[in-house]
């Protein structure tokens, strides 16, 4: 009974449909964008992919492995039911699985290339500070997980060293979709965060405040978006992203109209989903 508890604990606390978004984003990303490896062969025939999306799925499951172990507290007043830490796996396995899994994964990296290596080590050490520390100041523990998000998508350009544009364009999309993302979960998670001195935006500012943040960071995005969509000229990219102008449109009315905790629980759900979709549109260009 204790082992099946604790292999349901390792698999609630890695979050693995979100490591398969992670992965399906990378693998996306090298099939219909950068297409073929220096040498002219396939990228998807590249053992050397594959190693890189394991190693970027090994280090964000650490991530929350490390990030769940320092909430355990705000957790048992934010989400109660979903605490994991103590309860189906012990604190000494989380901190031993966070530190073998990281090791490995900058292990593997070596394999790939030592900058790789580099890379995935200065990713764990964000994850632990934001973790111990950064996500508890406002804003810069988002930027932090946004520019992660983001960057785990650029990753699979900048190991291929292709500059594609369009590539950027979906790093761009990524990071501001997440950090979006990452402020309605703060406000979602005001309460907890607050009793334990968390100074997350909702708490230092206030909550309609931080929702006039979350439309400025939105229009920054737009900008962005069409910044680099003109400077491709790609008509499949105008039309993809004209459509998804829509449904962001109607995402931020109801970000407009949220006012209590299970609007913005399924706001984040609509965001990851939009995420997915974002993905899935590389398909078509």
């Amino acid at each position: 009974m204790e082992r099946t508890l604790s292999v349901r604990g390792l698999f609630r606390i890695s979050r693995p449909i979100n490591l398969l978004m992670v992965a399906f984003a990378q693998l996306m990303t090298a099939h219909f964008l950068i297409e073929t490896t220096a040498e002219g062969l396939p990228v998807l025939q590249d053992f050397r992919l594959y190693l890189l999306a394991l190693t970027t799925v090994i280090i964000t499951a650490a991530g929350y492995m490390i990030n769940d172990y320092y909430d355990v507290k705000i957790d048992y007043i934010n989400r109660p039911h979903e605490v994991v830490v103590g309860k189906g796996i012990k604190r000494r396995v989380v901190i031993f699985l966070h530190t073998l899994f990281n090791f490995t994964a900058i292990g593997l990296g070596y394999l790939i290339s030592p900058r790789i290596a580099l890379i995935n080590f200065l990713a764990a050490f964000l994850l632990w500070i934001y973790s111990n520390q950064l996500k508890r100041e406002p804003f810069i523990g988002n930027l932090t997980v946004a520019f992660l998000t983001g960057f785990s998508v650029y990753l699979v350009a900048f190991y291929y060293q292709k500059n594609e544009l369009l590539v950027l364009t979906y790093a761009i999309f990524a990071f501001f979709l997440n950090l979006i993302r990452e402020i309605i979960k703060d406000i979602e998670d005001r309460h907890g965060d607050r009793l334990h001195g968390c100074r997350t935006l909702p708490i230092v500012i206030g909550f309609r405040k931080t929702k006039q943040v979350i439309f400025v960071v939105a229009i920054c995005f737009v900008g962005a978006i069409l910044t680099v969509t003109f400077q491709i000229d790609n008509p499949h990219l105008f039309y993809y992203f004209g459509a998804l102008g829509f449904v962001f449109v109607w995402f931020m009315w109801k970000v407009y109209q949220a006012d209590r905790r299970e609007h913005f629980t399924r706001l984040s759900a609509w965001a990851k989903v939009m995420m997915l979709v974002g993905t899935m549109s590389m398909a078509f260009l």
